[in-house]
């Protein structure tokens, strides 16, 4: 059983707490954090979802709940080392952004990371595979209804951002 702080339409915590998968009262705000992993090259980490899964065999960026007690950096750190063995601080993470929607807040976090893709730990049950994307591929991804229509909206949101961080630095 998973529990969640329950924040007000300010984000202040109410004191109280949320039973994971039951319904959200009117006026009741959790948090959900998401992470692009980029390798400096011009990549983007995807994951599959595994297909007992909501959106089973689509593409994405690590990401989940924030459980009861955490802040949202050591919610992405434990979400990013759950998802794919991918170990970094909750300082290292650098913010994006954040938007709400009728009962969540979404942090957006980026991480650069080089790491070779046979190092990468699946977590059963949650994802079943792992590839680096260009930003063209993940275009064509979208167009094709590869990637889970809520993170291509977000990557489409953050594609610019992502970019200025992501572009190899070229040396004169």
């Amino acid at each position: 059983m998973e529990w969640n702080d329950i924040y007000d339409e300010n984000r202040r915590l109410t004191g109280r707490v949320h039973q994971r998968g039951t319904p959200w009262n009117p006026g009741e705000f959790g948090v959900v954090v998401c992470v692009w992993v980029y390798d400096g090259r011009g990549h983007l980490l995807l994951t599959r979802r595994a297909k007992e899964k909501s959106f089973a065999g689509t593409w994405e960026n690590s990401g989940g709940a924030v459980k009861a007690g955490e802040n949202s950096r050591q919610a992405i750190a434990r979400e990013l080392f759950e998802e794919t063995g991918i170990r970094a601080e909750p300082e290292e993470f650098e913010f994006l952004d954040t938007d709400r929607d009728r009962n969540m807040f979404y942090d957006h976090y980026c991480l650069c990371r080089r790491i070779r893709l046979k190092d990468v730990v699946l977590l059963p049950g949650e994802t079943d595979g792992v590839m680096w994307a260009s930003f063209g591929k993940i275009h064509w991804m979208i167009r094709s209804g590869k990637i889970c229509k809520i993170i291509a909206h977000q990557f489409l949101r953050q594609e610019k951002a992502l970019r200025v961080r992501n572009m190899p630095k070229f040396r004169f």
